[in-house]
């Protein structure tokens, strides 16, 4: 069921004790379709590395009301920026590859 409702065009067929999974012909509209799953999944991994520096961000609010000095704050919140740019950059450089990988033929 859950590969059926993947996205991903592979309908499961059952022979007997074996499950068979046709994968379709990667023509041009196919590939396509595959680029885009893959965006997809990348934009999930964008919005996951967004939460983290959310969440990064409130507990150095948190800090600053707990004592830390405003130069502390601003550098944190200038390491996690940092971090959070260079891990979506990361996502981007590897949905390229991907996509490139998937349309060459």
């Amino acid at each position: 069921k859950a590969i059926r409702e993947s996205g991903l065009g592979i309908n499961p067929q059952l022979n007997g004790t074996i499950i068979m999974l046709p994968i379709p012909e990667l023509n041009e509209q196919r590939r396509k379709e595959l680029t885009r799953v893959a965006a997809q999944y990348a934009e999930h991994a964008r919005v996951a590395v967004r939460n983290v520096r959310r969440d990064g961000m409130d507990q150095i609010k948190k800090a600053k009301t707990d004592g830390m000095s405003e130069d502390d704050q601003k550098f944190w919140e200038s390491e996690v920026q940092s971090l959070t740019d260079r891990f979506i950059k990361h996502v981007d450089d590897l949905l390229e590859g991907k996509q490139a990988e998937i349309m060459q033929v």
